[in-house]
């Protein structure tokens, strides 16, 4: 199913065969290729964790505020010149609850938006959404934060945002486009249709955010979400046979 969108294929036996017999040789690239790509997100996100808290400890008092300051989002610090942000925090949770919630979902959706699009294409969706996702929750944090009601609706400009929801929120755009009436389980026990529970997603925690005053990352999945379904609509349009057949086959 990797193949879908790959133009390239191999065109005679004498390159297959080179190519079967250079696999069984060593090499980092055949190592890496052992393990998809989402697994190796999530191998750095768990080790980035555990390396963080681990010097939280160290660092005792004020730990916390120390790692979170050099690798988490903060709206004043990115437009302080903290710009390194903007990619270290795609890889850093705030407790072991936020990383494993994630890491399930990145797990269950990644590994198949992976198989559909292939290792590449997935590797810069998720890369390029994620950094979208922090840019646009900085931006709109940074100039309409300021007051109570502005950071209840984008976020405070001293928030201090981690997580990899906005590139997740991005995989999860782009089924809702390409596989609109996959079933999937929102919050893992409620059946949606793949577009029904991305918007439902969206909205729930945007509400609660509002409601209670939880400090969620709400523009950052509007941002990915918006890249995700921007990409899926350019696959949509540069392969409309493939897309077709990904839809229906994915709508029984």
């Amino acid at each position: 199913m990797d193949k879908w969108f790959n133009p390239k294929f191999e065109k005679n036996y004498r390159k297959y065969t080179k190519r079967r017999l250079n696999s069984y040789s060593f090499s980092f690239k055949n190592f890496f290729k052992k393990f998809s790509v989402t697994t190796w997100f999530i191998i750095v996100n768990v080790v980035v964790f555990m390396v963080a808290f681990l010097f939280i400890g160290i660092l005792g008092e004020h730990g916390a505020e120390k790692v979170f300051s050099l690798v988490a989002l903060q709206p004043n610090a990115f437009f302080s010149g903290a710009v390194w942000t903007l990619f270290t925090s795609m890889f850093m949770h705030g407790s072991f609850t936020h990383l494993f919630v994630n890491m399930i979902s990145l797990f269950f959706i990644g590994n198949f938006v992976e198989k559909l699009i292939g290792r590449k294409r997935f590797f810069w969706l998720y890369i390029l959404s994620g950094l979208f996702a922090g840019l646009l929750f900085v931006s709109l944090a940074y100039f309409f934060g300021a007051s109570n009601f502005g950071a209840r609706i984008f976020g405070s400009p001293e928030v201090f945002a981690v997580g990899a929801s906005g590139a997740i929120f991005a995989l999860g755009g782009l089924l809702a486009i390409l596989t609109p009436k996959l079933r999937v389980y929102v919050f893992f026990v409620i059946p949606m249709q793949m577009w029904v529970a991305m918007i439902v997603l969206l909205f729930v925690l945007w509400g609660v955010s509002i409601s209670v005053g939880l400090p969620i990352g709400n523009t950052a999945h509007l941002g990915g979400l918006l890249v995700g379904v921007g990409y899926a609509l350019y696959l949509k349009k540069k392969y409309r046979r493939k897309t077709a057949m990904i839809r229906k086959y994915f709508s029984r």
